[in-house]
């Protein structure tokens, strides 16, 4: 199954690289990280695990390649909001670009399963990868992790793609909603 994970930066990129760490690798190959424009440190550490993971596979087991796609930011930090409209049509742009026209015209396609758990860009991903589902073209399946600091309340990014993703998942019980595809799993990290 290839696996595209949105790494959001901070503590959004540590959530999701301790859910990639249980994963087997060899399954779930090849892995695309995709990182907002400048955010090093979550290249760096998508390096570290990968190379983690290579030291721990057994004699003779392979793992898979991987790569790094780079979007610009829906929003950055103290970004005004005025001004956010523009940065975040651009960063849908180029995610349009990675998830649909690419693949479609250059290969390889498009990733089966995408994993999202962060910030605004998260957004953007998954409206270009839903925009695919309204063309009828390939779509990954979308899997919303919320974050493991979301006690009591979803955060705007939860609220705006819990009707959007294929599976939406949390990690405390007073976040479970109603629907079928809301997931209660207990910690994940």
């Amino acid at each position: 199954c290839s696996l595209a994970v949105f790494l959001g930066s901070g503590g959004h990129t540590s959530e999701a690289l301790s859910l990639l760490s249980a994963l087997d690798f060899a399954r779930y190959s090849p892995r695309t990280y995709i990182i907002s424009e400048g955010d090093a440190l979550s290249m760096r550490k998508a390096l570290e695990l990968e190379s983690l993971k290579a030291a721990d596979t057994h004699k003779g087991t392979r793992i898979a390649p991987y790569s790094f796609v780079v979007i610009p930011r829906a929003r950055r930090v103290r970004q005004s909001l005025l001004t956010t409209p523009v940065t975040a049509v651009i960063s849908l742009a180029a995610s349009i670009w990675h998830i649909t026209i690419a693949p479609l015209f250059f290969g390889p396609p498009t990733a089966e399963v995408l994993l999202l758990n962060g910030p605004g860009t998260c957004f953007v991903l998954c409206i270009a990868a839903y925009l695919n589902r309204v063309l009828g073209l390939r779509s990954p399946r979308l899997i919303y992790v919320e974050s493991f600091a979301r006690v009591r309340h979803l955060s705007l990014s939860g609220k705006l793609l819990r009707p959007l993703v294929d599976k939406f998942v949390v990690q405390w019980p007073e976040l479970a909603g109603r629907g079928g595809k809301d997931t209660y799993r207990g910690w994940l990290i």
